[in-house]
């Protein structure tokens, strides 16, 4: 891959590449299959070749140049080669991987009621594409439900997805059981989708709102780089 393009190359990686961009899933498990075979690190193939690439598909969706199918087509084609490539990796290897990427983790779902995820889907395939390690717990959810993956995956933030009015009062009950189970220190909290607004984020007392899907990357961007700035305060 050079300068944005497809290759036209034959070694593992480059089919990879080329596999992620097309999202031809087949392609992608066939040459991580090849990769793994060769003893090459996983990590060094996720970190310069995998994460790469998906930014690639998300720079072109945003700028319109590939429409959401092309986007969820190479998301799938992506996972199932990570998929392949840490399916031998130790649990210390796949933490490592993830402090690597700096950006911290996301846990993100759709609130209870709620069963339309297609812009979750899309800004967890942006943030996925812009290094950020991604856990989507679902749809209709109970705060229980995506509290309790937050905690088994060890989170950094909280993204929640809204779409209609009469079900976006559930991100409020999200912090609500975070502050009764005192672990609302614990997560930064954001929430999106089309009846939310930043006033309603104020009200909930979350933590930021996006607009859009580019605008939940910038925020999580943003949060990440102040929880590493406390850290080492």
């Amino acid at each position: 891959m050079k300068g944005g393009r497809v290759v036209t190359g034959t070694t593992a990686t480059e089919k990879l590449e080329k596999a992620i961009i097309n999202g031809d899933q087949k392609g992608a498990e066939e040459a991580a299959k090849v990769i793994l075979e060769t003893g090459v690190n996983p990590v060094e193939i996720i970190e310069k070749h995998l994460t790469p690439t998906l930014k690639i598909v998300g720079d072109r969706f945003e700028k319109g140049e590939y429409f959401l199918t092309n986007l969820m087509l190479s998301a799938e084609a992506m996972k199932a080669a990570t998929t392949i490539l840490t399916g031998s990796m130790s649990e210390k290897s796949k933490e490592l991987l993830r402090s690597q990427r700096g950006m911290g983790t996301v846990v993100i779902g759709t609130v209870k009621g709620d069963i339309h995820d297609i812009g979750k889907n899309v800004v967890s395939m942006l943030l996925e594409a812009n290094g950020i390690t991604v856990y989507d717990a679902g749809k209709d959810l109970n705060p229980t439900d995506i509290i309790k993956k937050a905690e088994e995956v060890k989170a950094d933030i909280i993204a929640l997805s809204a779409l209609m009015t009469v079900t976006m009062t559930y991100a409020g009950e999200v912090i609500n059981f975070l502050k009764e189970l005192k672990l609302r220190d614990k997560y930064k909290v954001i929430i999106g989708g089309g009846p939310t607004t930043q006033e309603f984020a104020d009200e909930i007392g979350a933590d930021g709102w996006a607009r859009d899907a580019s605008g939940a990357v910038e925020l999580v961007r943003k949060l990440s780089r102040k929880k590493r700035v406390n850290k080492h305060d």
